[in-house]
């Protein structure tokens, strides 16, 4: 898959390095600011209740 998208960018490997590295800048901020956020409600990782159960406690 990264050697199509290399084969596909235009220019010379100096343009081909900066666009690769703009294509990979774009997509961090797409997941950064749309994907996560939209994701953050249906992940159980922001649950800060911990079951310990009916024994716990001495």
């Amino acid at each position: 898959m990264y050697g199509l998208i290399w084969r596909l960018l235009p220019g010379p490997v100096p343009v081909k390095i900066v666009l690769a590295l703009a294509l990979l800048a774009g997509a961090a901020w797409l997941l950064w600011y749309v994907v996560f956020p939209w994701a953050d409600p249906y992940m159980p990782f922001n649950d800060g209740a911990v079951d310990t159960g009916a024994g716990a406690g001495g």
